[in-house]
């Protein structure tokens, strides 16, 4: 199954793990698309997600949307290595690893920094990133 990742595309942390996911999606089923982006916005909006302030990172899969630490533990299961192993957190209840999430979240541009525009992704990788919706359901 095919998904979307929506992040802070302004933010070190968020655009430092889509690199991250990039280099462990050796199948390429992960595609990629800032909130802050045109396509971003519109798939905010069609998945109900506020618009602001932008604090977690989103996965799509066909209907379902995650947020916070459940598109985390989503995003690892799909990555290579020993990546998977973080579902364990699953666990661990939603509001416990909310909170850690969230933690973070408020912190990351003075932890991480924060960059003056989105970041642009390799030549290699943009066929990962959306420029469109996509014309089909994700499955």
């Amino acid at each position: 199954m095919s998904a979307i990742v929506l992040f802070d595309g302004v933010c070190n942390l968020c655009s430092g793990s889509v690199q991250f996911i990039i280099r462990r999606d050796p199948k390429s089923r992960v595609r990629f698309a800032a909130m802050q982006s045109e396509i971003g916005r519109a798939l905010m909006v069609q998945y109900r997600i506020p618009l602001e302030p932008i604090e977690s990172f989103v996965l799509i899969e066909g209907a379902e949307c995650l947020i916070k630490s459940d598109a985390a533990i989503r995003i690892a299961r799909r990555l290579s290595g020993l990546w998977p192993l973080l579902s364990a957190l699953a666990a661990v209840p939603r509001p416990l690893r909310d909170w850690g999430y969230d933690l973070i979240a408020r912190r990351r541009y003075a932890w991480f920094g924060k960059k003056s525009a989105c970041m642009v992704p390799l030549a290699k990788d943009r066929e990962r990133f959306l420029d469109t919706l996509p014309k089909k359901p994700l499955t």
